[in-house]
């Protein structure tokens, strides 16, 4: 295994063009999985694939030591309509590299698996070094990070590969999404007859358009909640109605646990409340873990994040930080910078020297 960094990042390149080149929709990355399976073996690596997940550790893995788990995702969504490019195609113009998935998150997964393969052979680690690329990051899948977690030694912590321009996401908003059912009593509207399910529906509808949660986090700002859809079973005009259903979205900051929140919205509002998932929290990492502090040396910023990432999904600290720029993800002729890759690459490992 070399320590050329120069190499490393030559090989980072060219393995992104080829992730490029082979679709990788979510729920569809059996060839990308395959591509990655390739590669490490190349080296020499032993390597576990479960499903499309596919994970390394160090050559001298200490079990008496911490584990640290570099993570990124293979899957893409799909291309945007307008793209003018080939999205298969990675194409090379003034140092940009286009193609699906380049800046989200091709340039954090080989930058990652880059820096795996610089520590790989180290005998002085203080850490373990774990390396997984992962499904389904996209659609927030069970067959991703979650599925791949119980097959991975302890993790103590991690770094998560997405597009931060190499700026440090210490919290993310987690994403909560409940059904309401408000009951009434179906009668014939001619008649002043029941009670309206929407009448008492939009109660309750005020009263999450309104109320303000006391705890207001610095870096990801207040809990915001939002009625998206409202709907009745009525087909006739002159029935009213007596279930109304509405969704709310909720995005919550680390200040508040989903248990927090979901207790609170059933003590204000009479309708019922079911949420769909409470997989998607809210996490933080203390900004005196080493990893932090370590960015801070580094001349690195910290700020809370709006999107969810799989870091959402870890039962440990991790720090969210990679080569990109978010704003470029999902768009029509997606690209990031040759410059990005390699020094993306050169930053992670002087982040990784002071914590190593």
């Amino acid at each position: 295994m070399t320590n050329d960094l120069t190499i490393v990042q030559t090989e980072a390149v060219e393995l992104l063009k080829e992730l490029i080149a082979t679709p990788s929709y979510s729920r569809e990355e059996d060839q990308t999985a395959g591509i990655l399976c390739r590669f490490i073996g190349s080296k020499g690596i032993e390597h576990t694939r479960v499903g499309n997940n596919v994970f390394a550790q160090n050559k001298h893995f200490d079990e008496r030591k911490p584990s640290l788990l570099l993570n990124s995702h293979h899957d893409t969504v799909k291309p945007n309509p307008k793209y003018t490019k080939d999205p298969f195609s990675p194409l090379l113009e003034e140092g940009k590299l286009f193609g699906l998935g380049s800046n989200d998150a091709g340039g954090c997964l080989v930058s990652l698996l880059a820096v795996f393969l610089y520590y790989y052979e180290r005998t002085d680690l203080k850490y373990n070094i774990v390396f997984a690329a992962t499904a389904e990051e996209e659609i927030s899948g069970k067959g991703g990070i979650e599925y791949t977690l119980p097959y991975l030694p302890k993790i103590d912590c991690a770094i998560v590969g997405e597009p931060t321009q190499m700026q440090m996401a210490v919290a993310e908003r987690g994403l909560l999404v409940i059904d309401c059912i408000s009951h009434g009593k179906a009668g014939h509207a001619a008649r002043n007859e029941g009670e309206n399910a929407v009448y008492k529906a939009i109660k309750d509808i005020e009263w999450f358009s309104n109320y303000q949660f006391p705890k207001n986090s610095e870096l990801l700002g207040a809990n915001k909640m939002s009625v998206t859809v409202i709907e009745t079973e009525n087909k006739a005009h002159n029935v009213v109605p007596a279930v109304c259903k509405f969704v709310v979205d909720v995005r919550v900051n680390e200040l508040y646990s989903f248990d927090e929140v979901l207790a609170l919205i059933k003590e204000n509002v009479h309708s019922e409340v079911f949420p769909r998932s409470t997989r998607l929290r809210s996490t933080s990492i203390p900004l005196d873990h080493p990893l932090v502090k370590a960015g801070l040396q580094l001349g690195r910023t910290y700020y809370g994040s709006p999107t969810t990432s799989d870091k959402a999904l870890m039962p440990f600290v991790a720090l969210k930080m990679g080569p990109g720029d978010s704003a470029r993800s999902h768009t029509a002729d997606e690209y990031i910078f040759l410059e990005e890759i390699n020094g993306g690459i050169a930053l992670y490992t002087q982040l990784l020297n002071q914590v190593l």
